[in-house]
């Protein structure tokens, strides 16, 4: 992270922010990149004075927003295949049990998903793509992809900044701690979030651990009356002699 913002403060202020936006688009399309890396990096630098932070979160919302409606599209238009596709390509993030886990999570939360899932990496990149083939109303897409947009770039941008201000301005003689502050704070500012949603997928792989166990209990009940009956003895009954 410390490379990228290096190298992104060697960079103009507009190429910046152009770069904020492409990134983060391209990643909420379904294309595994650093987008989070990225803003982050580039809301360090903003406290240092480089660039400006309602410009970086501006461009951070503009590319989530956009990029995960042209996502919706794709997969719209793909459906399936297409989500198959991308798993072929990309087997370590879009494979199919993170397919399946992202679809876990649509079919349980909604366009909930979509909100919480600008927090998590999984789902931020295929919440567009995701949504669409499922064919979910986009309406409802759109408002949850803004809202999370928003929040998520806003939120984030501006945390970093004012405690990287705080940290420049009170830590002047030990940079690095300042920057270990500021990490620490981007990454706290969507544990929460984060904490969530390993939480439903903890409770929906426990459902299906127990849907299971009871299709076996089902099963082996079923199994010992047909052994009863093939046997030809029947049951005794209760008062017979």
């Amino acid at each position: 992270m410390i490379d990228v913002q290096h190298w992104l403060s060697a960079l103009p202020p507009g190429v910046v922010y152009l770069l904020v936006a492409g990134v983060i688009g391209v990643e909420s399309m379904g294309v595994p990149l650093p987008g989070e890396i990225v803003l982050v990096s580039s809301a360090l630098l903003a406290a240092t004075g480089v660039v400006e932070p309602e410009w970086v979160a501006s461009a951070a919302a503009f590319g989530a927003i956009v990029g995960d409606s042209v996502g919706y599209a794709v997969g719209r238009r793909g459906g399936r295949p297409l989500l198959a596709r991308l798993g072929r390509r990309f087997p370590k993030h879009l494979g199919p049990a993170q397919l399946a886990r992202a679809e876990q999570s649509f079919a349980r939360h909604g366009v909930w998903a979509v909100f919480f899932g600008r927090f998590v990496a999984l789902l931020r990149i295929l919440a567009g793509p995701l949504a669409g083939a499922l064919h979910v109303p986009y309406r409802r897409f759109l408002l949850a992809n803004a809202a999370g947009g928003l929040v998520w770039a806003f939120g984030t941008t501006y945390l970093l900044y004012s405690v990287g201000r705080a940290a420049e301005h009170w830590l002047k003689d030990i940079s690095w701690a300042g920057l270990v502050l500021a990490v620490l704070a981007g990454l706290g500012s969507t544990w929460w979030l984060r904490r969530r949603a390993h939480r439903v997928e903890s409770t929906d792989d426990a459902s299906g651990e127990e849907a299971a166990s009871g299709g076996r209990s089902a099963a082996s009940a079923s199994g010992g009356q047909s052994a009863v009956v093939a046997s030809g003895v029947e049951p005794t009954r209760t008062g017979e002699h």
